[in-house]
Protein backbone atom coordinates (compact mmCIF):
# COMPACT_ATOMS: atom_id res chain seq x y z
CA UNK A 1 0.00 0.00 0.00
CA UNK A 2 1.28 3.33 -0.34
CA UNK A 3 2.72 5.19 2.19
CA UNK A 4 0.39 7.82 3.84
CA UNK A 5 3.09 10.88 2.72
CA UNK A 6 2.00 10.28 -1.01
CA UNK A 7 -1.44 9.22 -0.42
CA UNK A 8 -4.07 9.78 -3.03
CA UNK A 9 -1.21 10.99 -5.60
CA UNK A 10 -0.27 7.62 -6.73
CA UNK A 11 -3.82 6.10 -7.31
CA UNK A 12 -5.51 6.33 -11.24
CA UNK A 13 -9.08 8.55 -10.94
CA UNK A 14 -10.10 5.88 -12.81
CA UNK A 15 -9.60 2.35 -11.35
CA UNK A 16 -9.10 3.95 -8.32
CA UNK A 17 -5.70 1.22 -8.19
CA UNK A 18 -1.82 2.42 -8.08
CA UNK A 19 -0.49 3.49 -11.10
CA UNK A 20 0.10 1.15 -13.86
CA UNK A 21 2.36 2.01 -16.80
CA UNK A 22 1.38 5.77 -16.09
CA UNK A 23 0.84 8.57 -18.89
CA UNK A 24 0.08 12.14 -18.97
CA UNK A 25 -2.42 14.14 -21.15
CA UNK A 26 -1.63 17.94 -22.34
CA UNK A 27 -4.32 19.56 -19.32
CA UNK A 28 -1.02 17.74 -16.79
CA UNK A 29 -3.40 15.28 -15.33
CA UNK A 30 -2.28 11.01 -15.06
CA UNK A 31 -3.68 7.76 -15.60
CA UNK A 32 -2.98 4.07 -16.30
CA UNK A 33 -2.06 3.69 -19.85
CA UNK A 34 -5.17 1.21 -20.24
CA UNK A 35 -7.49 3.31 -18.47
CA UNK A 36 -7.17 6.30 -20.64
CA UNK A 37 -6.96 4.60 -23.59
CA UNK A 38 -10.43 2.89 -22.92
CA UNK A 39 -11.99 5.90 -21.57
CA UNK A 40 -10.63 8.02 -25.13
CA UNK A 41 -12.12 5.12 -26.98
CA UNK A 42 -15.67 5.48 -25.77
CA UNK A 43 -15.42 9.35 -27.32
CA UNK A 44 -13.89 8.19 -31.14
CA UNK A 45 -17.52 8.48 -31.91
CA UNK A 46 -18.56 11.97 -30.86
CA UNK A 47 -15.04 13.32 -32.22
CA UNK A 48 -14.51 15.10 -28.72
CA UNK A 49 -12.72 14.42 -26.36
CA UNK A 50 -11.83 15.27 -22.48
CA UNK A 51 -10.09 14.88 -19.51
CA UNK A 52 -11.63 12.44 -16.81
CA UNK A 53 -10.35 14.44 -14.39
CA UNK A 54 -10.96 17.73 -15.40
CA UNK A 55 -13.17 18.37 -18.29
CA UNK A 56 -10.90 20.08 -20.44
CA UNK A 57 -11.74 18.96 -23.97
CA UNK A 58 -9.08 18.49 -26.96
CA UNK A 59 -10.62 18.60 -30.75
CA UNK A 60 -8.13 15.41 -31.52
CA UNK A 61 -7.02 12.63 -29.58
CA UNK A 62 -4.63 13.73 -27.42
CA UNK A 63 -1.19 11.75 -27.74
CA UNK A 64 -0.52 10.57 -24.35
CA UNK A 65 3.21 11.32 -22.62
CA UNK A 66 4.57 8.43 -20.41
CA UNK A 67 5.27 9.98 -17.33
CA UNK A 68 8.69 8.30 -16.34
CA UNK A 69 9.10 9.94 -12.92
CA UNK A 70 5.99 8.66 -11.71
CA UNK A 71 6.79 5.47 -13.10
CA UNK A 72 9.74 5.04 -11.38
CA UNK A 73 7.82 6.46 -7.97
CA UNK A 74 5.04 3.67 -8.37
CA UNK A 75 7.82 1.26 -8.61
CA UNK A 76 10.02 2.65 -5.79
CA UNK A 77 7.01 2.53 -3.58
CA UNK A 78 5.94 -1.19 -4.89
CA UNK A 79 9.21 -2.79 -4.06
CA UNK A 80 8.52 -1.75 0.11
CA UNK A 81 5.16 -3.60 -0.46
CA UNK A 82 3.92 -7.29 -0.45
CA UNK A 83 4.13 -8.96 -3.83
CA UNK A 84 0.58 -9.66 -5.10
CA UNK A 85 0.51 -13.00 -4.32
CA UNK A 86 0.94 -11.95 -0.15
CA UNK A 87 -2.12 -9.44 -0.67
CA UNK A 88 -4.15 -12.06 -1.90
CA UNK A 89 -3.40 -14.61 0.84
CA UNK A 90 -5.59 -15.34 3.64
CA UNK A 91 -3.77 -13.58 7.08
CA UNK A 92 -4.74 -14.83 10.12
CA UNK A 93 -7.91 -12.90 11.68
CA UNK A 94 -6.05 -12.41 15.16
CA UNK A 95 -2.37 -11.26 14.40
CA UNK A 96 -3.53 -7.88 13.70
CA UNK A 97 -0.25 -5.87 14.85
CA UNK A 98 1.57 -7.84 11.50
CA UNK A 99 0.26 -9.53 8.72
CA UNK A 100 0.57 -13.61 9.92
CA UNK A 101 -0.42 -16.30 6.79
CA UNK A 102 -3.47 -18.44 7.98
CA UNK A 103 -3.19 -21.92 7.79
CA UNK A 104 -6.78 -23.11 8.93
CA UNK A 105 -9.94 -21.91 9.00
CA UNK A 106 -12.90 -22.05 11.96
CA UNK A 107 -16.79 -22.51 10.62
CA UNK A 108 -17.84 -22.34 13.96
CA UNK A 109 -16.07 -18.57 14.74
CA UNK A 110 -15.63 -17.82 10.99
CA UNK A 111 -11.75 -17.23 11.41
CA UNK A 112 -8.12 -17.84 9.61
CA UNK A 113 -5.84 -19.26 12.39
CA UNK A 114 -1.75 -19.19 11.87
CA UNK A 115 0.24 -21.97 13.25
CA UNK A 116 0.14 -20.57 16.59
CA UNK A 117 -3.18 -19.54 17.11
CA UNK A 118 -4.27 -22.65 16.14
CA UNK A 119 -2.32 -24.54 19.04
CA UNK A 120 -4.49 -22.30 21.82
CA UNK A 121 -7.95 -22.90 19.67
CA UNK A 122 -10.86 -24.87 20.65
CA UNK A 123 -10.84 -28.66 19.94
CA UNK A 124 -14.91 -28.68 21.02
CA UNK A 125 -17.20 -30.76 18.34
CA UNK A 126 -18.60 -27.44 17.08
CA UNK A 127 -15.26 -25.56 16.04
CA UNK A 128 -14.46 -27.04 12.50
CA UNK A 129 -11.51 -26.57 11.18
CA UNK A 130 -11.63 -26.89 7.81
CA UNK A 131 -8.40 -26.55 4.76
CA UNK A 132 -8.00 -22.38 3.48
CA UNK A 133 -9.72 -21.50 -0.08
CA UNK A 134 -8.48 -18.47 -1.73
CA UNK A 135 -10.61 -19.27 -4.50
CA UNK A 136 -13.67 -17.98 -2.62
CA UNK A 137 -11.41 -14.94 -1.96
CA UNK A 138 -10.07 -13.76 -4.72
CA UNK A 139 -10.87 -13.28 -8.62
CA UNK A 140 -10.58 -16.17 -10.61
CA UNK A 141 -9.56 -13.80 -13.83
CA UNK A 142 -7.24 -11.26 -12.35
CA UNK A 143 -6.12 -13.02 -9.05
CA UNK A 144 -6.94 -9.99 -7.03
CA UNK A 145 -9.10 -9.55 -3.63
CA UNK A 146 -12.95 -9.71 -4.47
CA UNK A 147 -14.11 -6.31 -3.10
CA UNK A 148 -17.43 -5.65 -4.76
CA UNK A 149 -20.67 -6.97 -5.80
CA UNK A 150 -22.34 -6.48 -9.24
CA UNK A 151 -25.88 -5.96 -8.41
CA UNK A 152 -26.50 -6.70 -12.01
CA UNK A 153 -24.97 -10.31 -12.28
CA UNK A 154 -25.48 -11.03 -7.91
CA UNK A 155 -21.70 -11.80 -8.15
CA UNK A 156 -18.75 -10.52 -5.97
CA UNK A 157 -15.97 -9.14 -8.49
CA UNK A 158 -12.09 -7.42 -7.58
CA UNK A 159 -11.29 -3.92 -8.68
CA UNK A 160 -10.24 -4.60 -12.33
CA UNK A 161 -13.63 -6.62 -13.08
CA UNK A 162 -14.99 -3.18 -11.99
CA UNK A 163 -12.74 -1.08 -14.24
CA UNK A 164 -11.85 -2.78 -17.12
CA UNK A 165 -14.11 -5.86 -17.18
CA UNK A 166 -17.09 -6.44 -18.47
CA UNK A 167 -18.96 -5.27 -15.15
CA UNK A 168 -17.45 -1.70 -15.73
CA UNK A 169 -20.68 -0.78 -16.47
CA UNK A 170 -22.88 -2.32 -14.05
CA UNK A 171 -23.90 -1.19 -10.95
CA UNK A 172 -21.55 -2.28 -8.08
CA UNK A 173 -21.70 -1.85 -4.38
CA UNK A 174 -19.33 -2.56 -1.56
CA UNK A 175 -19.54 -6.03 0.14
CA UNK A 176 -20.68 -5.06 3.10
CA UNK A 177 -23.79 -3.06 2.14
CA UNK A 178 -24.59 -5.86 -0.38
CA UNK A 179 -24.24 -8.11 2.66
CA UNK A 180 -26.23 -6.20 4.74
CA UNK A 181 -28.82 -5.99 2.18
CA UNK A 182 -29.02 -9.46 1.44
CA UNK A 183 -29.39 -10.42 5.15
CA UNK A 184 -32.18 -8.30 5.00
CA UNK A 185 -33.88 -9.82 2.18
CA UNK A 186 -33.36 -13.15 4.13
CA UNK A 187 -35.49 -12.12 7.57
CA UNK A 188 -37.73 -11.55 5.57
CA UNK A 189 -38.17 -14.39 4.41
CA UNK A 190 -37.33 -16.29 7.59
CA UNK A 191 -40.63 -14.78 8.43
CA UNK A 192 -42.68 -15.93 5.94
CA UNK A 193 -41.10 -19.40 6.07
CA UNK A 194 -42.02 -19.30 9.66
CA UNK A 195 -46.26 -18.44 9.00
CA UNK A 196 -45.57 -21.70 6.31
CA UNK A 197 -44.57 -23.69 9.07
CA UNK A 198 -47.17 -22.78 11.29
CA UNK A 199 -49.55 -23.15 8.27
CA UNK A 200 -48.98 -26.35 7.84
CA UNK A 201 -49.13 -27.25 11.83
CA UNK A 202 -52.32 -26.42 11.70
CA UNK A 203 -53.04 -28.10 8.76
CA UNK A 204 -51.52 -31.48 10.43
CA UNK A 205 -53.54 -30.94 13.45
CA UNK A 206 -57.00 -30.32 11.65
CA UNK A 207 -56.12 -33.50 9.79
CA UNK A 208 -55.51 -35.49 12.88
CA UNK A 209 -58.58 -34.72 14.45
CA UNK A 210 -60.23 -35.06 11.02
CA UNK A 211 -58.95 -38.45 11.14
CA UNK A 212 -60.12 -39.30 14.94
CA UNK A 213 -63.62 -38.03 13.95
CA UNK A 214 -63.70 -40.84 11.10
CA UNK A 215 -62.72 -43.56 13.10
CA UNK A 216 -65.44 -42.83 15.76
CA UNK A 217 -67.88 -41.88 12.94
CA UNK A 218 -66.99 -45.38 11.46
CA UNK A 219 -67.15 -47.44 15.27
CA UNK A 220 -70.79 -45.59 15.44
CA UNK A 221 -71.69 -47.18 12.46
CA UNK A 222 -70.48 -50.35 13.66
CA UNK A 223 -72.40 -49.85 17.23
CA UNK A 224 -75.72 -49.13 15.01
CA UNK A 225 -75.34 -51.74 12.17
CA UNK A 226 -74.71 -54.26 14.96
CA UNK A 227 -77.46 -53.26 17.62
CA UNK A 228 -79.68 -53.21 14.19
CA UNK A 229 -79.19 -56.89 13.03
CA UNK A 230 -79.59 -57.95 16.72
CA UNK A 231 -82.72 -56.34 16.51
CA UNK A 232 -83.85 -57.93 13.25
CA UNK A 233 -82.54 -61.30 14.12
CA UNK A 234 -84.13 -61.66 17.57
CA UNK A 235 -87.70 -62.71 16.54
CA UNK A 236 -86.85 -65.27 13.34
CA UNK A 237 -86.31 -68.81 13.85
CA UNK A 238 -85.23 -69.82 10.42
CA UNK A 239 -81.96 -70.90 9.88
CA UNK A 240 -81.38 -69.95 6.59
CA UNK A 241 -83.13 -66.25 7.16
CA UNK A 242 -79.92 -66.43 10.08
CA UNK A 243 -77.44 -67.51 7.72
CA UNK A 244 -78.74 -64.15 5.19
CA UNK A 245 -78.52 -61.81 7.84
CA UNK A 246 -75.48 -62.82 9.55
CA UNK A 247 -74.03 -62.67 5.87
CA UNK A 248 -75.15 -59.17 5.57
CA UNK A 249 -73.81 -58.14 8.60
CA UNK A 250 -70.37 -59.47 7.67
CA UNK A 251 -70.38 -57.61 4.40
CA UNK A 252 -71.82 -53.99 6.03
CA UNK A 253 -69.39 -54.22 8.84
CA UNK A 254 -66.66 -55.33 6.41
CA UNK A 255 -67.39 -52.38 4.65
CA UNK A 256 -67.19 -49.86 7.11
CA UNK A 257 -63.73 -51.65 7.73
CA UNK A 258 -62.52 -51.34 4.46
CA UNK A 259 -63.55 -47.42 3.99
CA UNK A 260 -62.00 -46.65 7.77
CA UNK A 261 -58.72 -48.19 6.58
CA UNK A 262 -59.02 -46.47 3.07
CA UNK A 263 -59.34 -42.83 5.27
CA UNK A 264 -56.73 -43.77 7.69
CA UNK A 265 -54.30 -44.43 4.71
CA UNK A 266 -55.08 -41.62 2.76
CA UNK A 267 -54.94 -39.16 5.90
CA UNK A 268 -51.71 -40.46 7.07
CA UNK A 269 -50.45 -40.17 3.83
CA UNK A 270 -50.72 -36.46 3.31
CA UNK A 271 -50.30 -36.33 7.11
CA UNK A 272 -46.98 -37.50 6.48
CA UNK A 273 -45.94 -35.64 3.21
CA UNK A 274 -46.82 -32.06 5.40
CA UNK A 275 -44.00 -33.83 8.25
CA UNK A 276 -41.78 -34.01 5.20
CA UNK A 277 -42.72 -30.49 4.57
CA UNK A 278 -42.10 -29.01 7.60
CA UNK A 279 -38.21 -30.59 8.01
CA UNK A 280 -37.62 -29.05 4.95
CA UNK A 281 -39.01 -25.84 6.22
CA UNK A 282 -37.42 -26.06 9.64
CA UNK A 283 -33.69 -26.52 7.33
CA UNK A 284 -34.30 -24.13 5.58
CA UNK A 285 -35.25 -21.53 8.19
CA UNK A 286 -32.03 -22.74 10.02
CA UNK A 287 -29.73 -22.34 7.46
CA UNK A 288 -30.87 -18.44 7.07
CA UNK A 289 -30.52 -17.94 10.63
CA UNK A 290 -27.17 -18.93 10.10
CA UNK A 291 -26.39 -16.76 6.80
CA UNK A 292 -27.86 -13.81 8.99
CA UNK A 293 -25.39 -14.35 11.81
CA UNK A 294 -22.19 -14.46 9.87
CA UNK A 295 -19.87 -11.50 9.90
CA UNK A 296 -18.12 -12.42 6.77
CA UNK A 297 -19.61 -11.14 3.56
CA UNK A 298 -18.43 -13.02 1.01
CA UNK A 299 -19.60 -15.77 2.80
CA UNK A 300 -23.31 -14.28 2.86
CA UNK A 301 -23.01 -13.30 -0.64
CA UNK A 302 -21.67 -16.46 -2.36
CA UNK A 303 -24.15 -19.00 -0.61
CA UNK A 304 -24.75 -21.41 -3.17
CA UNK A 305 -28.44 -22.30 -1.69
CA UNK A 306 -29.86 -18.38 -1.66
CA UNK A 307 -31.54 -18.51 -4.63
CA UNK A 308 -33.69 -21.02 -3.53
CA UNK A 309 -34.24 -20.06 -0.12
CA UNK A 310 -35.44 -16.18 -0.84
CA UNK A 311 -38.36 -17.58 -3.16
CA UNK A 312 -40.35 -19.59 -0.14
CA UNK A 313 -43.31 -19.62 -2.74
CA UNK A 314 -41.51 -22.01 -5.15
CA UNK A 315 -40.93 -25.62 -5.12
CA UNK A 316 -42.72 -28.06 -3.24
CA UNK A 317 -46.38 -27.22 -3.71
CA UNK A 318 -49.01 -27.83 -1.00
CA UNK A 319 -50.32 -31.61 -0.84
CA UNK A 320 -54.27 -31.80 -0.80
CA UNK A 321 -55.39 -31.47 3.23
CA UNK A 322 -57.76 -31.10 1.69
CA UNK A 323 -60.57 -29.80 2.07
CA UNK A 324 -62.24 -32.67 4.05
CA UNK A 325 -64.10 -34.03 1.48
CA UNK A 326 -66.09 -37.12 0.73
CA UNK A 327 -62.86 -39.07 0.28
CA UNK A 328 -62.07 -38.68 3.98
CA UNK A 329 -65.34 -40.13 5.53
CA UNK A 330 -67.34 -42.70 6.20
CA UNK A 331 -69.41 -42.88 3.03
CA UNK A 332 -73.37 -43.57 5.47
CA UNK A 333 -75.19 -43.03 2.06
CA UNK A 334 -73.36 -46.22 0.57
CA UNK A 335 -73.78 -48.16 3.89
CA UNK A 336 -77.18 -47.67 4.01
CA UNK A 337 -77.81 -48.62 0.21
CA UNK A 338 -76.24 -51.75 0.63
CA UNK A 339 -78.54 -52.67 3.78
CA UNK A 340 -81.37 -51.17 1.69
CA UNK A 341 -80.12 -54.13 -1.57
CA UNK A 342 -79.66 -57.05 1.10
CA UNK A 343 -82.41 -56.69 2.99
CA UNK A 344 -84.85 -56.18 0.41
CA UNK A 345 -83.14 -59.60 -0.90
CA UNK A 346 -83.76 -61.35 2.35
CA UNK A 347 -87.60 -59.58 2.79
CA UNK A 348 -88.34 -60.80 -0.72
CA UNK A 349 -86.86 -64.44 0.05
CA UNK A 350 -88.45 -64.37 3.44
CA UNK A 351 -92.05 -63.91 1.44
CA UNK A 352 -91.52 -65.91 -1.59
CA UNK A 353 -90.38 -69.23 0.20
CA UNK A 354 -92.08 -69.10 3.51
CA UNK A 355 -95.53 -67.74 2.99
CA UNK A 356 -97.50 -67.46 6.77
CA UNK A 357 -99.36 -70.85 7.96
CA UNK A 358 -102.89 -70.40 8.09
CA UNK A 359 -103.13 -71.31 11.73
CA UNK A 360 -100.63 -67.95 12.13
CA UNK A 361 -103.13 -65.88 10.44
CA UNK A 362 -105.10 -63.32 12.33
CA UNK A 363 -109.46 -63.03 11.43
CA UNK A 364 -110.53 -60.44 9.59
CA UNK A 365 -112.24 -57.54 10.83
CA UNK A 366 -116.13 -57.24 10.29
CA UNK A 367 -117.49 -54.81 7.65
CA UNK A 368 -119.34 -51.80 9.21
CA UNK A 369 -122.07 -50.50 6.41
CA UNK A 370 -120.13 -47.97 3.69
CA UNK A 371 -117.50 -50.32 3.58
CA UNK A 372 -115.48 -49.10 6.59
CA UNK A 373 -113.76 -51.57 9.06
CA UNK A 374 -115.29 -51.30 12.59
CA UNK A 375 -112.82 -50.45 15.96
CA UNK A 376 -111.21 -54.47 16.87
CA UNK A 377 -110.16 -55.22 20.33
CA UNK A 378 -106.60 -56.96 20.39
CA UNK A 379 -106.49 -59.55 17.82
CA UNK A 380 -108.70 -57.79 15.75
CA UNK A 381 -106.61 -56.25 13.63
CA UNK A 382 -105.69 -58.80 10.80
CA UNK A 383 -102.33 -59.61 9.69
CA UNK A 384 -99.44 -62.29 10.11
CA UNK A 385 -97.57 -59.92 12.46
CA UNK A 386 -96.16 -56.16 12.09
CA UNK A 387 -94.73 -55.47 8.37
CA UNK A 388 -90.80 -55.07 7.97
CA UNK A 389 -90.78 -51.49 7.57
CA UNK A 390 -87.65 -49.94 6.47
CA UNK A 391 -87.29 -46.48 4.96
CA UNK A 392 -85.29 -46.02 1.54
CA UNK A 393 -83.16 -43.29 1.67
CA UNK A 394 -82.93 -42.96 -1.56
CA UNK A 395 -86.21 -41.40 -2.05
CA UNK A 396 -85.82 -39.17 1.50
CA UNK A 397 -86.24 -35.85 1.06
CA UNK A 398 -82.63 -33.42 1.65
CA UNK A 399 -84.50 -31.59 4.65
CA UNK A 400 -85.23 -35.27 6.60
CA UNK A 401 -83.05 -37.19 8.43
CA UNK A 402 -83.31 -40.81 8.37
CA UNK A 403 -81.79 -42.63 11.56
CA UNK A 404 -81.59 -46.71 11.59
CA UNK A 405 -83.87 -47.04 9.02
CA UNK A 406 -86.56 -46.91 10.68
CA UNK A 407 -86.84 -42.98 12.07
CA UNK A 408 -88.05 -39.67 9.95
CA UNK A 409 -87.40 -36.54 11.47
CA UNK A 410 -87.41 -33.17 9.91
CA UNK A 411 -84.13 -31.26 10.38
CA UNK A 412 -84.38 -27.99 7.83
CA UNK A 413 -80.94 -28.11 7.48
CA UNK A 414 -80.15 -30.26 4.15
CA UNK A 415 -78.04 -33.53 3.68
CA UNK A 416 -75.35 -33.97 1.30
CA UNK A 417 -77.25 -36.33 -0.76
CA UNK A 418 -76.80 -36.63 -4.58
CA UNK A 419 -80.38 -35.47 -6.23
CA UNK A 420 -81.85 -37.73 -8.04
CA UNK A 421 -85.25 -38.77 -9.83
CA UNK A 422 -86.26 -41.07 -7.15
CA UNK A 423 -85.82 -38.47 -4.46
CA UNK A 424 -88.83 -36.12 -3.42
CA UNK A 425 -87.94 -32.47 -4.48
CA UNK A 426 -90.95 -30.26 -3.27
CA UNK A 427 -92.16 -32.73 0.28
CA UNK A 428 -90.18 -33.60 3.35
CA UNK A 429 -91.04 -37.17 2.34
CA UNK A 430 -89.99 -40.07 2.11
CA UNK A 431 -91.28 -44.19 1.51
CA UNK A 432 -90.06 -47.76 2.25
CA UNK A 433 -87.96 -50.24 0.55
CA UNK A 434 -90.78 -52.48 0.46
CA UNK A 435 -93.70 -52.40 -1.39
CA UNK A 436 -97.11 -55.11 -0.70
CA UNK A 437 -98.58 -56.50 -4.09
CA UNK A 438 -101.15 -59.15 -2.23
CA UNK A 439 -101.93 -60.74 1.46
CA UNK A 440 -102.80 -58.69 4.43
CA UNK A 441 -100.21 -56.40 6.58
CA UNK A 442 -100.30 -53.57 8.98
CA UNK A 443 -97.04 -51.79 10.11
CA UNK A 444 -97.16 -48.92 13.41
CA UNK A 445 -95.60 -45.67 14.00
CA UNK A 446 -94.80 -43.36 16.71
CA UNK A 447 -95.45 -39.85 16.21
CA UNK A 448 -92.17 -38.33 18.46
CA UNK A 449 -92.46 -34.74 17.94
CA UNK A 450 -95.97 -32.96 16.46
CA UNK A 451 -96.36 -30.30 14.22
CA UNK A 452 -97.09 -31.24 10.71
CA UNK A 453 -97.40 -34.74 9.58
CA UNK A 454 -98.89 -37.44 7.29
CA UNK A 455 -98.77 -41.44 7.53
CA UNK A 456 -99.84 -43.71 4.93
CA UNK A 457 -98.84 -45.36 1.32
CA UNK A 458 -98.29 -44.75 -1.44
CA UNK A 459 -97.41 -46.25 -5.35
CA UNK A 460 -93.64 -46.42 -6.03
CA UNK A 461 -94.91 -44.19 -9.54
CA UNK A 462 -95.77 -41.58 -8.01
CA UNK A 463 -94.38 -38.15 -9.09
CA UNK A 464 -91.57 -37.09 -6.53
CA UNK A 465 -91.50 -33.22 -7.81
CA UNK A 466 -94.14 -30.66 -7.81
CA UNK A 467 -97.15 -29.83 -5.21
CA UNK A 468 -98.99 -33.13 -6.67
CA UNK A 469 -96.34 -35.23 -5.12
CA UNK A 470 -97.22 -34.36 -1.77
CA UNK A 471 -99.02 -38.19 -0.34
CA UNK A 472 -102.62 -37.84 -0.75
CA UNK A 473 -102.54 -35.21 -3.41
CA UNK A 474 -102.42 -37.23 -6.00
CA UNK A 475 -104.52 -40.50 -6.96
CA UNK A 476 -101.45 -42.59 -6.34
CA UNK A 477 -101.52 -42.25 -2.36
CA UNK A 478 -103.56 -42.57 0.99
CA UNK A 479 -102.51 -40.48 3.71
CA UNK A 480 -103.95 -39.32 7.14
CA UNK A 481 -102.55 -36.12 7.98
CA UNK A 482 -102.53 -33.48 10.95
CA UNK A 483 -102.11 -30.28 11.28
CA UNK A 484 -101.10 -28.50 14.88
CA UNK A 485 -102.40 -25.40 14.49
CA UNK A 486 -106.07 -26.16 14.61
CA UNK A 487 -105.05 -29.59 15.84
CA UNK A 488 -106.87 -30.73 12.59
CA UNK A 489 -106.69 -34.57 11.40
CA UNK A 490 -108.08 -35.61 8.02
CA UNK A 491 -107.27 -38.33 5.48
CA UNK A 492 -106.36 -37.12 2.11
CA UNK A 493 -106.44 -39.23 -1.63
CA UNK A 494 -106.74 -37.57 -4.80
CA UNK A 495 -106.51 -34.37 -3.21
CA UNK A 496 -110.00 -34.87 -1.62
CA UNK A 497 -110.50 -34.30 2.29
CA UNK A 498 -112.28 -35.84 4.98
CA UNK A 499 -112.34 -34.16 8.49
CA UNK A 500 -111.88 -37.08 11.33
CA UNK A 501 -114.72 -36.25 13.72
CA UNK A 502 -112.75 -37.09 16.70
CA UNK A 503 -109.34 -35.50 18.28
CA UNK A 504 -106.65 -38.41 18.34
CA UNK A 505 -104.79 -37.94 22.33
CA UNK A 506 -102.41 -41.18 21.43
CA UNK A 507 -98.94 -40.40 19.37
CA UNK A 508 -99.38 -44.05 17.96
CA UNK A 509 -100.78 -45.02 15.31
CA UNK A 510 -101.46 -48.52 13.20
CA UNK A 511 -101.86 -48.70 9.16
CA UNK A 512 -103.70 -52.13 8.09
CA UNK A 513 -103.38 -53.38 4.36
CA UNK A 514 -105.81 -55.81 2.64
CA UNK A 515 -104.19 -55.49 -0.43
CA UNK A 516 -107.03 -58.37 -2.02
CA UNK A 517 -109.87 -56.50 -0.64
CA UNK A 518 -108.81 -52.90 -1.48
CA UNK A 519 -108.92 -51.62 2.17
CA UNK A 520 -105.91 -49.20 3.34
CA UNK A 521 -107.23 -48.63 7.30
CA UNK A 522 -105.93 -45.99 10.05
CA UNK A 523 -106.29 -47.30 13.71
CA UNK A 524 -105.40 -44.92 17.02
CA UNK A 525 -103.13 -47.37 19.24
CA UNK A 526 -105.24 -46.77 22.80
CA UNK A 527 -106.89 -48.74 25.18
CA UNK A 528 -109.35 -50.40 23.13
CA UNK A 529 -107.57 -50.04 19.81
CA UNK A 530 -110.01 -47.12 17.94
CA UNK A 531 -110.27 -47.22 14.06
CA UNK A 532 -110.31 -44.03 12.58
CA UNK A 533 -110.29 -44.57 8.16
CA UNK A 534 -111.01 -47.06 5.61
CA UNK A 535 -110.12 -46.40 1.93
CA UNK A 536 -111.75 -48.95 -0.34
CA UNK A 537 -110.13 -49.14 -3.94
CA UNK A 538 -108.37 -50.65 -6.20
CA UNK A 539 -104.84 -51.20 -5.53
CA UNK A 540 -103.06 -51.84 -9.25
CA UNK A 541 -99.20 -51.49 -7.58
CA UNK A 542 -97.02 -52.52 -5.09
CA UNK A 543 -98.04 -50.05 -2.13
CA UNK A 544 -95.69 -48.50 -0.19
CA UNK A 545 -95.05 -46.76 3.27
CA UNK A 546 -95.21 -42.98 2.71
CA UNK A 547 -94.22 -40.93 5.62
CA UNK A 548 -94.26 -37.01 5.95
CA UNK A 549 -92.32 -35.00 8.00
CA UNK A 550 -91.89 -31.17 8.74
CA UNK A 551 -91.01 -29.89 12.11
CA UNK A 552 -92.04 -33.86 13.00
CA UNK A 553 -90.31 -37.02 13.65
CA UNK A 554 -91.91 -40.24 12.73
CA UNK A 555 -90.67 -43.87 13.63
CA UNK A 556 -91.43 -47.04 12.71
CA UNK A 557 -91.82 -49.93 15.65
CA UNK A 558 -90.91 -53.11 15.18
CA UNK A 559 -92.14 -56.01 16.96
CA UNK A 560 -94.74 -54.46 18.62
CA UNK A 561 -97.96 -56.33 19.30
CA UNK A 562 -100.74 -55.13 22.04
Amino acid sequence: MASADLGDELLCSICLSIYTDPVTLRCGHNFCQVCIDQHLNTQDESGVYSCPECRAEFQERPVLVRNITLRNVVERVLSTEPHQEEITRICCTYCIHSPVPAVKSCLMCEASLCDNHLKVHSKAEEHVLIELNLENKTCAVHKEPLKYYCTKDEICICKSCRVVGEHRLHRVEMLDEASEKKKEKLRNVLQKLKNKTKETEERVQSLEEHWRKAQEKAYGEVEKVTAMFIDIRRPLDDLENRRRLDNLEKKVLSEISRQEELISLSLSDVIQKLEIKKAELSMKMRHIEELCNMTDPLTVLQDPDTGDLCDPEEGGGDEDTGGHDKTHDVDVDGITGMLHAGLSDIMTYVHTISPPKPEEMRPQPPSAPGGEVTAAGEGGIYGQGPADILLDVNTAHNTILIDDLQTATWTGIRQNRTETAERFQNWPQVISIRGFTSGRHYWDVEIRESWLWMVGMCYPSIERRGFKSAIGENNKSWSLYREQVYNQYTVRHDSKYTELLHQISSNRLRICLDYEAGQLSFYELCDPIRHLHTFTDTFTEPLHAALYVYGSSIKILRDRRL
